[in-house]
């Protein structure tokens, strides 16, 4: 059975669609594809982490009642705009705010950490949740070189070692070391009947080729290497070998989208965005920037342009100009499923992005949900 054939059975509700397994979604409302979303828990200006955290926790339950098929979480650090620096602390009380909604890092960035580390935690979120946690792994620091050697301490490891670490965390998910291996005996705890599903994420071709020849499932950032989309795609699925876990190819892309009355609303409240990751390119992180900061930013000519290309790469306007925007990305990437992030400034504003798109697709979820123009709390 074809992807397409998959997804036209899913919209159709015809009885021979599968059920619904731990990797591939389910379309719902007129969306050609499972939606998603990556939060990172956004720290504005005039917001503190707490109230940041809270607005995540309140977008968790929304996305869950509108219909979104996943959330995701990301780990920063060193960046005071991103609060979600511990991943699996964060889906710990995320799950325990939700009840369906899939919840999975997007990603752990596996160097900073021991294998095993991680497979206690996730092996600890899947008791807790059974049946509802992906691991995404990254092989990226996450951060800049001074962080990520006081994060690596001790480690001895970078991301040269990803796939080796990547086959040892493995082992430790499935408890499957070879007997003549030096950590046979040992067991990552808790470990259940389950384990989550490991996904590869990327922004070049490296983990795209890697998670093609393991035939896992792959997501590519989209929403910040644009220019690398096609091409690693087009290396996921040229190197693809069916797998236990997978007989195809399954990807998703995480795409920059902000949705709000019209075209130039939409706009204004990206800019903040923009000129954050502005900032972040420079060596100078900080909380995101209001709208009005961004409109009032004396930008030099070279900044204009990076502002500029930075929107080009950004679905935005109006919900239906959102959800068209974001139909087009789909057929022209061939992608499975779409995940949308709005790092923008503003819990109201972020809520409300989500909320527009959902409804431009008649999502169905667990409940009425926050509403398009629900308040954050």
């Amino acid at each position: 059975m074809t992807t397409e054939d998959r997804r036209a059975q899913q919209r159709d509700g015809g009885s021979a669609a599968p059920a619904a397994d731990a990797i591939r979604g389910t379309a719902r409302g007129t969306a050609p594809a499972p939606l998603s979303i990556l939060d990172l828990a956004t720290v504005g200006v005039g917001h503190t982490p707490a109230q940041a955290l809270a607005a995540t926790t309140t977008l968790a339950r929304s996305a869950e009642e509108w219909g979104y098929h996943r959330f995701w979480v990301a780990e920063h650090h060193g960046m005071p705009g991103v609060a979600s620096s511990t991943p699996a602390v964060l889906l710990a009380h995320l799950g325990a705010h939700t009840t369906t909604l899939r919840l999975g890092s997007g990603g752990v960035m596996l160097p900073n950490h021991a294998p095993l580390a991680i497979a206690e935690q996730f092996g600890l979120l899947e008791a807790l949740h059974p049946g509802r946690i992906d691991l995404g792994l990254g092989r990226a620091p996450g951060t800049d070189a001074a962080t990520a050697r006081a994060l690596r301490r001790g480690l001895g490891e970078g991301a040269d070692d990803f796939p080796r670490q990547l086959a040892e965390l493995t082992h430790f998910l499935d408890g499957s070391f070879p007997a003549e291996h030096a950590y046979a005996r040992l067991t990552a705890v808790p470990k259940g009947e389950g384990r989550p599903p490991v996904w590869l994420l990327g922004s070049s071709g490296f983990s795209a080729q890697l998670a093609g020849r393991l035939g896992l499932p792959f997501a590519f950032a989209h929403h910040f290497s644009s220019v690398n989309t096609l091409p690693a795609l087009d290396l996921y699925r040229s190197e693809f070998r069916p797998s236990a876990v997978l007989d195809e190819p399954y990807a998703l892309i995480g795409v920059g989208a902000v949705a709000a009355d019209d075209r130039d609303a939409a706009r204004r409240l990206a800019r903040s965005a923009a000129l954050g990751m502005l900032r972040l390119r420079r060596g100078n992180p900080g909380p995101i920037p209001t709208p009005e900061e961004a409109e009032s930013y004396p930008y030099s000519p070279m900044e204009a342009d990076f502002i500029d290309e930075w929107l080009g790469n950004v679905v935005l306007g109006s919900p239906g100009e959102v959800a068209d925007g974001l139909e087009a990305l789909r057929k022209r990437t061939g992608v499975e499923e779409l995940m949308v992030t709005s790092h923008i400034h503003g819990h109201e504003a972020r809520l409300r992005s989500y909320g527009l798109i959902a409804e431009a697709y008649g999502l169905t979820g667990t409940g009425t949900g926050a509403g398009a123009g629900g308040s954050a709390g």
